[in-house]
């Protein structure tokens, strides 16, 4: 074969067995890992290192390893609008930014100006062609649990063609570390790297506050009919669905169902108040063609762990789609993503809860 192919590689154990296979099925792998974030020692340390568990791979694997330095980029593509999002009292998800900015984005110039065609990375997804569709199509991943569709929406359907995810036919993180030590990889039981990436151990508050700039403020808790139950720390600290901290007592277990950045208030309400029917969604990708139309029934996920849901666009205007649920969803939050499946689990397309 010896196609050429750039494998983003963070130094983990998913994208290290990628390099393996991708050898293995004859392509000619070159390793490329981006350094995006260090706001501090520690990060730099740790970037440091997965730079260097990178290249300790490539070196045993006789590939070419390149870093890039794109944290400029993904600090204003990403962090930037992360933060600017908690400001507006939403709930942003810069995994999917980061695949369609950086991942997906900026990854491919990289490639081009290589002279390589082809991308891969270690996602836990598959693509194959649908004789429904007649093109190339993202599927979800054999191991469910994995399965990182979710977050690659914003994929242009131009795109798909030219992407590999070599982890495709693999069904356990257990399978990837066994080829690790078969390999004599030393990063082979080294941990999964957290959710975001750019969030160190002291969460969110602290990053808002140091990174973002963000003083939360005291202002009111307030039941969904405007009675005043407490005394919130800043909206900012929460979420749609939060039970947790709340610290303010009633006869029912309430949760946050809204945020008022205006009025500075944080909404409660019972779990019922949770579950909604419908919903807006905005900066809509379409995968597959066609598929939006009024009356077109799909499957929808309104957050990474939420289950298929049927539902319909019921209607389409000023670029937003609205979208009716056969049974209403929990915890519809502002911010995330709806992405769309159809009944085979073909990723359709997806867009932002407004």
């Amino acid at each position: 074969m010896n196609q050429k192919v750039l494998l983003g590689m963070s130094g983990g154990v998913d994208s290290s067995v990628s390099a393996i296979l991708l050898k293995k099925q004859g392509y000619q792998v070159v390793g490329a890992t981006m350094r995006l974030w260090e706001n501090n020692k520690e990060e730099k340390e740790k970037n440091d290192k997965s730079i260097q568990d990178a290249k300790t791979v490539c070196e045993k694997l006789g590939i070419k390893h390149e870093v890039f330095d794109i944290r400029e980029e993904f600090s204003n593509k990403v962090v930037k609008k992360f933060l600017e999002q908690y400001k507006k009292g939403k709930t942003p998800n810069p995994c999917v930014e980061c695949n369609k900015c950086i991942k997906f984005g900026i990854f491919f110039e990289i490639a081009k100006k290589m002279g390589i065609q082809n991308i891969a990375t270690g996602h836990y997804a598959k693509i194959e062609y649908s004789n429904k569709y007649n093109q190339k199509v993202i599927v979800k991943a054999k191991e469910q649990k994995k399965d990182q569709t979710y977050f690659l929406y914003y994929i242009p359907k131009e795109q798909i063609d030219k992407i590999i995810f070599p982890l495709q036919d693999y069904n356990s993180k257990e399978e990837i570390r066994k080829i690790a030590l078969e390999n004599n990889l030393e990063v082979a039981t080294k941990k999964d790297s957290q959710e975001i990436c750019f969030i160190d151990e002291q969460g969110y508050t602290h990053f808002l506050t140091k990174c973002g700039k963000i003083k939360p403020k005291k202002g009111k808790i307030i039941f969904k009919d405007g009675t005043v139950l407490g005394e919130h720390m800043g909206y900012v600290n929460y979420t749609i669905g939060q039970r947790k901290g709340l610290k303010i007592s009633y006869k029912e277990p309430l949760y946050v169902i809204g945020l008022n950045p205006q009025k500075n208030e944080v909404i409660v309400g019972l779990e019922k108040d949770l579950y909604k029917d419908s919903l807006y969604a905005k900066e809509i990708n379409w995968q597959i063609p066609n598929m939006q139309s009024e009356g077109k029934v799909l499957y929808a996920k309104v957050r990474y762990r939420a289950k298929n849901a049927k539902c319909k666009i019921e209607k389409i205007e000023n670029q937003k789609i609205k979208i009716k649920f056969e049974e209403p969803q929990r915890a519809i939050t502002p911010g995330q993503s709806i992405v769309f499946y159809d009944e085979e689990d073909i990723l359709l397309g997806g867009g932002i809860i407004e």
